[in-house]
């Protein structure tokens, strides 16, 4: 059964409250292709971001991820047995397969759950009902109509015990192709997991490699594809076989009738016909990794950027993000979702969702980008889009498209102090009075704090206001409800820093600035994730967990000694990467072992998320943004992302009307969950019977919708009828109603 709903009960008091998570998907980046294989019109893909389906018939995708059923998640491997399965092969060893009639998957576990401490699966192939697995060390047999490993082989003749394997062909004997060279079982020999059942041939027996890649039979021969060129069996040494291609390092080979197709240096594909070796493609900008024929005789090569069809040069791709990458994101005013991809200035650029499409922006389709290195972003309350680039400033997106470059020539800021022109802007907020700050991780004036007032004007502040020499690696800006600006730092002096620049900005007599760390009761100077929550606090994350600073007025005073600072001891020792807060004031971090969700004050640890308990692809978090009028949350991880939607909905400024989900309700003891969608912030609830009388009174838990569990304040399940549902501020003054049918299964 597809995981899709995982529920959390925790209780509030007398009240039993249903944080429900629901709708997950899975979002990934399928260009990187490891492997193809192909059926009638099917190609079947393995990726680093999962699997997919390309029906060459009608140009239709059917993606494969956690959300779907797979559990691997980098995938390596792809075959198809004699029943029509697929077979997927996973760097972690997970192995999947998926039945095409019933729609469903088999997880086999046996190698993940292995203590070896390599478990990358190189290769799958089938022969028979046999499905051979190449592995990092060793080759395993697994009946394909029962998933039984009826045997693995660790050692060969004198190579290495768990050497790597890459490949494995089975004619009347078993051939290995590995790191050490390449293996034959021994005529005869039938027990494999004896060393001396094989024969073991290195570059000293003729192969132009002792890396080898693949071994395959084409036109009776056995062939071997190694990193110095391709070499032919006879029988006791191996030869040379094209001598043209002697020298290369050859990644993949495919007999097809009389001719060979093959793939060099990552970039070279030639066609071996007829005693000649034809070059068909090569290409600098491209890594190729696998290659295979279409029913319609179509060449398609795996490459690093979707399927290649030779004919026409065009890619095959689902459509997804730019990368596996999310280190910042931020969701709009209209739900769009945008993501930075990283500090790479060859890398990916930027991306954005709408909840049906990816829509990505790097250099090549959007020419005013400076570079790819887009690394931080953040949206203002006017929808404008704020993206951060590593060494070239940032740009700006307005909501009408249109994007300005803002680099040291028209800011005025300075970069860092090897380079003055490369500046790295690692932070924006807005502050009550509309103006624009912007953090500079290592301006060599000094000048770390920029900001632009609303003429455009721009003005530049040293934190402290002088004197200091730190002057690198700032980032994390976050301003709280008293304009005070807030930022981390790990360079030279870590900790967390404080700036309000006072009323008169031309001055520093009224500067306001200093540095919490150890020593002011911070639990580590790491200082990797700030945010504040909607009762003001700041919450702090670090190495060693997380910090609430409750009072962060006092720091006006001129002194940080009067501030509180508590621990939240549910986190203690996680290692934490992002903190966001959402419309019920709820806290989601972020850390190396997976996602926490806590309570409003952080005494209450309300779910945790991680791997095995959902279909999160990664445990290490690197980023949360929340859709405050959906309750979707999205989680970045290094292997993609995730989005699941919740309960917390920023609630209605006013009573409109509600709506009241499922209806009727098929009340039973299982399943008894009551959506009240369109409530207004801090909504009393009443349940009253059609006579009047009260069943149940509750509060909601401050969003636009709270959930009733279909019983009364005992309890117990109601009886079936019909009930009023009355919803009402706690003045009383604005009321909204609705109603619901309760039909008892029992």
């Amino acid at each position: 059964m597809l995981l899709k709903i995982i529920l959390f009960i925790t209780l509030f008091s007398s009240l039993s409250l249903t944080q429900q998570f629901s709708d997950w998907h899975n979002y990934t980046d399928m260009k990187v292709i490891a492997n193809i294989v192909v059926s009638g019109n099917a190609i079947w893909s393995a990726t680093d971001g999962g699997g997919f389906l390309y029906d060459i018939s009608n140009n239709s995708f059917k993606t494969f991820l956690k959300t779907d059923g797979l559990n691997g998640v980098s995938l390596t491997a792809v075959t198809i047995d004699n029943s029509g399965k697929i077979w997927f092969g996973s760097n972690s060893g997970i192995i999947d397969v998926y039945n095409p009639e019933t729609k469903s998957f088999k997880t086999i576990l046996d190698i993940f759950n292995s203590d070896k401490s390599s478990k990358r699966i190189n290769e799958l192939s089938s022969s028979g009902d046999t499905i051979m697995v190449s592995t990092d060390f060793g080759i395993s047999l697994i009946n394909a109509n029962n998933y039984f490993f009826f045997d693995t082989f660790f050692k060969f003749g004198d190579f290495p015990s768990n050497s790597r394997v890459n490949s494995a062909l089975k004619t009347s004997l078993l051939y290995t192709s590995t790191d050490q060279g390449a293996a034959i079982q021994k005529a005869g020999a039938t027990n494999l997991s004896a060393p001396e059942s094989w024969n073991v041939y290195r570059a000293s027996n003729g192969l132009p490699s002792n890396n080898v890649r693949k071994i395959v039979s084409f036109k009776d021969t056995i062939l071997a594809a190694t990193a110095g060129g391709l070499a032919f069996f006879d029988g006791n040494n191996w030869l040379s076989y094209i001598p043209e291609l002697n020298n290369k390092f050859v990644n993949d080979i495919i007999p097809k009738g009389d001719s060979l197709l093959i793939i060099s240096d990552n970039k070279d594909v030639f066609l071996y016909y007829d005693n000649t070796l034809t070059p068909l493609f090569s290409t600098p900008g491209n890594n190729f990794y696998t290659i295979d024929y279409s029913s319609s005789e179509e060449i398609l090569i795996g490459t690093n950027n979707g399927i290649l069809k030779l004919s026409d040069n065009s890619f095959i791709y689902p459509n997804g993000p730019n990368a596996n990458l999310f280190p910042d994101m931020a969701v709009d005013g209209n739900g769009i979702l945008w993501s930075a991809s990283g500090t790479d200035v060859s890398g990916v650029g930027y991306y954005k969702f709408d909840g049906t499409n990816w829509y990505n922006f790097n250099r090549s389709n959007t020419p005013q980008l400076p570079t790819n290195a887009y690394h931080t972003v953040y949206i203002s309350p006017d929808n404008t889009i704020y993206l951060g680039n590593w060494g070239n400033g940032f740009i700006t997106i307005s909501p009408d498209g249109s994007i300005t470059n803002y680099n040291g020539e028209n800011t005025g800021m300075q970069g860092i102090n090897v380079n003055a022109d490369f500046l790295v802007v690692d932070g924006f907020a807005k502050d009550s009075k509309n103006n624009l700050w912007v953090l500079n991780y290592g301006a060599i004036d000094r000048k770390i704090l920029s900001m632009q007032n609303s003429q455009q004007q721009w003005n530049h502040f040293s934190v402290p206001p002088s004197g200091s020499q730190y002057i690198d690696r700032y980032f994390n800006l976050v301003i709280d409800q008293y304009n005070t600006k807030w930022f981390c730092s790990q360079g030279a002096k870590q900790g967390l820093y404080y700036f309000n620049e006072g009323d008169d900005i031309e001055s520093t007599q009224d500067d306001v600035s200093g540095l919490l760390d150890n020593s002011s009761g911070i639990n580590d100077n790491f200082i990797s994730s700030i945010s504040v929550d909607r009762r003001g606090d700041l919450w702090v994350g670090t190495s060693l967990g997380v910090n609430i600073i409750t009072n962060i007025n006092s720091v006006l005073s001129g002194s940080s000694q009067s501030l509180r600072i508590s621990s939240v001891f549910s986190l203690r020792q996680q290692t934490v990467t992002a903190i966001a807060v959402d419309p019920l004031n709820q806290k989601w971090i972020g850390t190396n072992q997976g996602l926490i969700l806590i309570n409003s004050d952080g005494t209450s640890l309300l779910a945790t998320l991680n791997t095995t308990n959902s279909p999160l692809p990664s445990d290490q978090i690197t980023s949360i943004a929340i859709d405050e009028n959906s309750g979707t949350v999205y989680i970045g991880t290094d292997r993609g992302l995730t989005s699941f939607i919740t309960t917390s909905v920023k609630p209605k400024e006013a009573f409109e009307e509600l709506f009241v989900y499922p209806n009727p309700l098929l009340l039973n003891k299982n399943d008894n969950l009551v959506t009240i969608d369109g409530l207004i912030r801090d909504t009393d609830i009443k349940i009253l019977t059609i006579s009047g009388k009260l069943v149940k009174e509750f509060s909601s838990p401050g969003g636009r919708i709270a959930i009733w569990d279909g019983t009364d304040d005992f309890g117990e399940l109601v009886a079936s009828g019909i009930y009023f549902i009355i919803a009402f501020d706690k003045e009383g003054n604005s009321v909204a109603t609705s109603k619901i049918a309760v039909l008892r299964e029992d």
